[in-house]
């Protein structure tokens, strides 16, 4: 049936007749409305290029417009599940029709793997799975995918002034991507990886089973937690442990570039970065700018961003000292 499928990709990059293919797509919209629950009709969430709101959809979350030209291959529809049986319906019918199912939620993918691919693919659009439950009793919150790293911390902080969540610094970033890569920010040097502080997840696997940590296993919930969620299933949500943080914390950022002496800083940041106070977080970008406002001469900026967990007295006190 893959083969079926790839042709009629073929077949609509040339200039043979569209039939088959338009038989191949209505035979898979059909299996997905079969395998639906009737009570969430899964035809309300299903987008494809014959719709006015395809291209609006597909654009949404595109990151990266490189993969958002003319030649870039579209996806033959998008799912923007609403419901777990939405899930469970693309599942089966991807494995049915041999269209390759691609999971996404922030889109900040910058290679589009989430979007695009040299196969005959769909989207599964995780985006309006967003709900957040933040308990601080038990200094815990379930993340649906969809959400965003924004939204996260914007839900615990109105929640508790005192409680974090070590994760990435872009308040745009998909839950899905980040929580399922590994995840890493500027609290992870006092508590590790965004995949250190998840303790369940609830997906729905390969047979379309919905399962939490617990009935799918300890090296399955291992895999999900690093190794990229959509090469083992489609997660739906992850538990995660809030960690806490002082009510005040001090930020700073500093710009040098090679005429302010950028080189024997860098230098000396790679030197004493890693022996700081676990606190302290300092991470180096380093970018092309002006040398100056009036100049086009071209030179090296690195610039240092910070957080402290803590006000300012503390760092500006601290051993070893950045020059």
């Amino acid at each position: 049936m893959f083969l079926t499928v790839l042709s009629c990709f073929v077949l609509k990059a040339g200039s043979f007749s569209p039939a088959n293919c338009d038989s191949v797509n209505q035979r898979f919209l059909q299996c997905l409305d079969n395998h639906s629950n009737p009570s969430y009709p899964i035809s309300t969430v299903v987008y494809t290029p014959n719709n006015s709101s395809y291209s609006s959809v597909l654009q949404a979350y595109i990151r990266n417009l490189r993969f958002n030209e003319s030649t870039t291959p579209k996806p033959q529809l998008i799912i923007t599940a609403l419901h777990e049986s939405h899930i469970q319906s693309a599942i089966v019918c991807a494995k049915q029709y041999g269209l390759e199912m691609k999971i996404r939620s922030g889109g900040h993918d910058f290679e589009g793997i989430s979007y695009w691919s040299v196969v005959p693919f769909f989207i599964l659009d995780m985006f309006n799975f967003r709900s957040i439950n933040v308990s601080i009793a038990d200094e815990t919150a379930w993340v649906q995918v969809g959400a965003t790293l924004g939204e996260v911390y914007y839900r615990i902080a109105e929640k508790s002034n005192t409680h974090g969540f070590p994760a990435g610094v872009c308040p745009t970033v998909g839950v899905g991507g980040h929580f399922s890569g590994g995840g890493y920010g500027n609290m992870m040097r006092k508590y590790g990886l965004t995949v250190d502080n998840i303790v369940d997840a609830r997906l729905i696997d390969v047979q379309g089973r919905l399962l939490n940590r617990e009935s799918m296993g300890e090296d399955l919930f291992w895999a999900i937690t690093g190794g990229g969620a959509s090469s083992y299933g489609v997660v739906l949500a992850y538990k995660i442990k809030l960690v806490v943080v002082p009510a005040m914390v001090t930020v700073f950022q500093v710009n040098v570039t090679l005429q302010q002496n950028a080189t024997n800083i860098v230098y000396r940041w790679q030197q004493v970065a890693y022996k700081l106070d676990e606190d302290i977080f300092i991470r180096l970008t380093m970018d092309v700018v002006n040398v100056s406002s009036t100049s086009t001469e071209k030179t090296i900026r690195a610039s240092f961003l910070s957080l402290f967990l803590g006000d300012s007295k503390r760092p500006l006190s601290h051993e070893p000292r950045l020059p």
